[in-house]
C-alpha cells in the first residue's frame, strides 16, 4: 500500500536520524520506504495487516500537519483521523480558503484551541484541509463544529454548541457510571 505525503512533511515523517520512521515501523510491524522526490511512502505489512492500516493513518496525520506525538495517538484502537476539505466550502478561491482557515484557527489560535479543549481532540489546519484526531464521538462533534464555522456560523454559536455537547457527554458518562454500564 502507498501513502502520498507532501514533500515538506517527509522530514517530519522520518524524524531526525530516522527515529520517527523506526518508531512507526516498530509499533505497527511494518516496513516503510520513503521516496523523497515524489512524496510517496510504501507501507509493507508485517505479521499484522491491521498494523499497515495504522501506519497509513499515522503517516496521513503527519502529512496533514500533526506532530508525530499527536499522530501516534492513532495507534490506539479507539482513535480515528477525520479530514475536512476546505475547498468543499470555499471552492478553489485561494482568498476564500485563507479566510475560512482563519475562521477555524481564530485569533491567536483561540478557536482551534477551544475546539480541541471542548472535544478532547487534536486539530490541525494544513493547506486546504482541516484534520482531527480523537474517538469516534469526539471527532464527530469536532467535525460538526468545524463545518459550522466553514459554513459561516457565528463563533459564539459554535462555542455554545461545543459546550452543550460537552455537557451532554458528561451527563451520559455519569449516567452510565451510575447504572454500572461504564466500561
Amino acid at each position: 500500500m502507498y501513502v502520498r505525503i507532501p514533500i515538506d512533511r517527509i522530514g517530519a515523517a522520518i524524524g531526525s536520524n530516522g527515529e520517527i520512521k523506526r518508531e512507526i515501523e516498530r509499533r505497527t510491524s511494518t516496513k516503510l520506504t520513503f521516496d523523497s522526490e515524489t512524496g510517496c511512502v510504501k507501507v509493507e505489512a508485517g505479521n499484522d495487516p491491521l498494523g499497515a492500516l495504522k501506519a497509513e493513518n499515522v503517516l496521513k496525520a503527519i502529512a496533514r500537519g500533526f506532530s508525530s506525538e499527536r499522530a501516534f495517538r492513532l495507534l490506539d484502537d479507539d482513535q480515528f483521523l477525520e479530514i475536512v476539505d476546505i475547498t468543499d466550502f470555499a471552492g478553489d478561491s485561494e482568498r476564500a480558503i485563507s479566510r475560512l482557515r482563519g475562521r477555524v484557527i481564530g485569533e491567536k489560535g483561540k478557536t482551534r484551541e477551544t475546539i480541541e479543549r471542548l472535544t478532547d481532540t487534536y486539530v490541525s489546519i494544513y493547506g486546504k484541509t482541516i484534520a482531527a484526531i480523537g474517538s469516534a464521538e469526539q471527532i464527530a462533534v469536532a467535525r460538526e463544529a468545524i463545518e459550522m464555522l466553514l459554513s459561516g456560523r457565528e463563533h459564539a454559536t459554535v462555542y455554545k454548541f461545543l459546550e452543550r455537547k460537552r455537557r451532554e457527554a458528561r451527563e451520559n458518562l455519569l449516567a452510565a457510571k451510575q447504572q454500572g454500564t461504564y466500561i
